[in-house]
């Protein structure tokens, strides 16, 4: 495809942009940084994890953009006596009543869809977590040793509840590190919540309209692959993610990479991985793009810093203690790494962390 043509998708991917969120603004009060989110990680072919509290309707939300994406959607309740083939789907024994032969048929599970929203993900065992973090990576599912590949765009939405951790399967750091991004979704404003309640209660419910179908976004998946990004630009966030790591040696060998800032060794214990720095990258490009734009800056970068990175910053014992959190950290990297690097001797960082406990 020639430039002007992908100008021209850049054009109409933000001009979609414009009518998802009209489309979402009919039915959801707020949460404009979460659907933000959710439309910058769906054209990256990225996936979410959504924290937030119950009642703050996340599923709405991925059921309302399903609909005005022409999706189809999924919704799967994890329990702690979900099995993996709940999830992909498990062979039977079908007889031919003609012949009177058998043969195994498979029957799909609800993970074959576009947008999978995984309710409370962390309350079920590690061994069904594992079975949707391979179709998160692989875009397929393995049933009965054949292998099945899922339908596109697929896109996978995860829920998690803060406050309620009894009877929980943590996800490990390395499914955390399969989400692109990590949103939180907060409690709406008092006059947002007026309108929430204003609405819910009324009899008439708003509709959405469709506005993309998903072979058109399959292509603008691809333009956002396409957005230039300059060099210095990929070197920010490359260097945003490796400040955040606290060795400055790898296996007991010196690396030629800079200290981190001090606060870094004593908040931290691990720092984000390469995949960070893809994501940054691929995030700034899709917002680029639903923004008009066809290049990426720094300013993008930033703008996906949290979520990108809040889930793969570690922090330690001291950081809790202080009730700092990874957010925290990357805000104050983010404010002491200029566009042409972190000055010298930590000088340009802010002050010390003001938090509650102090």
């Amino acid at each position: 495809m020639s430039e002007p043509d992908d100008l021209q998708a850049v054009q109409e991917l933000h001009e979609a942009h414009r009518l998802i969120t009209e489309q979402l603004g009919q039915v959801i009060v707020g949460q404009r940084q979460v659907i933000e989110e959710l439309l910058v990680a769906l054209f990256a072919r990225g996936h979410c994890l959504l924290v937030g509290v119950p009642g703050l309707a996340k599923t709405l939300m991925i059921r309302t953009l399903a609909e005005a994406l022409s999706l189809e959607f999924r919704r799967i309740q994890f329990t702690p006596d979900l099995m993996p083939s709940d999830i992909t789907g498990t062979e039977v024994i079908q007889e031919d009543r003609q012949s009177g032969t058998r043969e195994f048929r498979f029957l799909r599970g609800p993970i074959f869809g576009n947008v999978i929203l995984a309710d409370e993900i962390n309350r079920t065992p590690p061994k069904t977590q594992a079975a949707l973090l391979e179709a998160m990576q692989e875009y397929q599912i393995t049933a009965g040793g054949r292998r099945h590949p899922l339908a596109q765009p697929f896109f996978v939405l995860a829920t998690q509840n803060p406050i309620e951790q009894e009877g929980t399967y943590p996800l490990p750091e390395a499914q955390l590190d399969r989400f692109m991004f990590n949103t939180l979704v907060d409690y709406p404003e008092e006059e947002e919540e007026y309108e929430i309640v204003r609405r819910t209660t009324a009899e008439v419910a708003a509709a959405v309209t469709p506005t993309l179908s998903g072979e058109r976004i399959l292509a603008l998946q691809k333009i956002v692959r396409r957005v230039p990004v300059a060099e210095h630009v990929v070197r920010y966030a490359l260097k945003l993610v490796r400040l955040t790591r606290p060795s400055p040696a790898v296996d007991g060998h010196a690396t030629a990479r800079a200290a981190p800032p001090p606060f870094i060794r004593d908040y931290v214990s691990w720092g984000a991985g390469p995949r960070a720095s893809q994501y940054l990258v691929l995030g700034a490009k899709a917002r680029a793009v639903l923004d008009g734009r066809f290049h990426a800056s720094i300013d993008d970068v930033r703008a996906v810093a949290l979520p990108v990175l809040r889930h793969r910053v570690m922090t330690n014992f001291n950081a809790e203690a202080e009730g700092i959190k990874p957010d925290d950290i990357v805000r104050r990297l983010i404010a002491g790494l200029g566009d042409d690097g972190l000055a010298a001797g930590d000088e340009r960082l802010p002050p010390v962390f003001r938090s509650a406990n102090r």
